[in-house]
């Protein structure tokens, strides 16, 4: 078996392993999105395959977010090639191929459930990094913060480097480019969300807390219905004032959008995801886990 550039000839065996995969978890995107991925393949982007005698058995993409750094997702290995090592040989042709245009840190994202993925992940070199969680402000047009909220990027850039969430996501938040991909959140990001989405700062006594949206979608929910979502890649806080200024920001925003649903990247910590709660925030069931590998050490 050989791990190669993945081709659109791929498409009917990814799909074909992947389509039962998490049947109690509302099934795999990956059908969905496989022949996107090919068709973007270039200087940036690349998938990956492990091909046994011509036919695809499992799978991994890798991106360049930025100069140092790439991004790995949809890791997949077909049901009857599993506990063979193949993981590690597609998570370390990913890592060559990004160590090869200069990238420093390679990350992805696993489920906080998905124990296989976690295992496979340390094997292949990576290491903890951060834990997040979804928060689901419904969007209200009539919600009103009772902090002033602007859209200050100096200030939410200060507020940044001095908080608490950033120290516990190790700086990241989600990339507005690459959907569900976390990178390292700069002071351009949040020049471009005040320019093009949406930029909160709440200010009371000082800067206490700060929110950008990263983009909004339409997709289907999980019983295959509509629904135009509205993605927050961060929300950081200095206490339940500020957070609860925050959530009704965002679900004014949202409703200006006509999103039917939001999701939140918010810290997997007590004080943050129990601050959500009492905003009125609905709360993803389970945390979600950044994994990263120094890609100067691993050869």
């Amino acid at each position: 078996m050989e791990v190669r550039q993945a081709t659109p000839a791929d498409e009917p065996d990814v799909v074909a392993f992947t389509q039962a995969t998490w049947p109690g978890r509302h099934g795999d995107y990956l059908p969905r999105v496989f022949a996107d991925w090919v068709a973007r393949d270039g200087p940036a982007e690349r998938t990956f395959v492990v091909d046994d005698e011509g036919a695809a058995v499992g799978v991994v993409k890798a991106v360049l977010q930025t100069p140092r750094e790439a991004w790995m997702q949809g890791m997949r290995i077909a049901p009857d090639y599993r506990g063979r090592g193949l993981s590690t040989r597609l998570h370390e042709a990913a890592a060559d191929w990004a160590r090869e245009r200069g990238a420093t840190v390679g990350r992805g994202i696993v489920f906080s459930w998905n124990g296989p993925a976690l295992a496979a992940s340390r094997v292949a070199g990576f290491e903890p990094a951060t834990e997040y969680r979804w928060a689901h402000p419904a969007p209200d047009p009539a919600a009103e913060p009772d902090l002033t909220v602007d859209d200050d990027v100096d200030a939410g850039w200060s507020y940044w480097q001095r908080s608490a969430a950033r120290s516990h996501l190790r700086g990241l938040a989600y990339d507005m480019d690459e959907t569900w991909a976390v990178r390292e959140l700069t002071r351009d990001t949040l020049e471009r969300a005040a320019a093009e989405t949406f930029l909160g700062v709440v200010k009371a006594d000082g800067t206490r807390g700060l929110a950008f949206r990263s983009r909004d979608v339409d997709r289907e929910d999980d019983a295959g219905e509509p629904v135009h979502l509205a993605e927050y890649g961060l929300a950081a806080w200095a206490d339940p004032a500020a957070c609860a200024s925050l959530v009704a920001a965002i679900a004014r925003d949202a409703a200006a959008l006509g999103a039917d649903r939001t999701r939140v990247f918010v810290p997997e910590t007590v004080a943050a995801v129990s601050d959500a709660a009492l905003a009125g925030a609905e709360l993803g069931e389970e945390p979600l886990f950044v994994l990263e590998a120094d890609l100067t050490r691993l050869d």
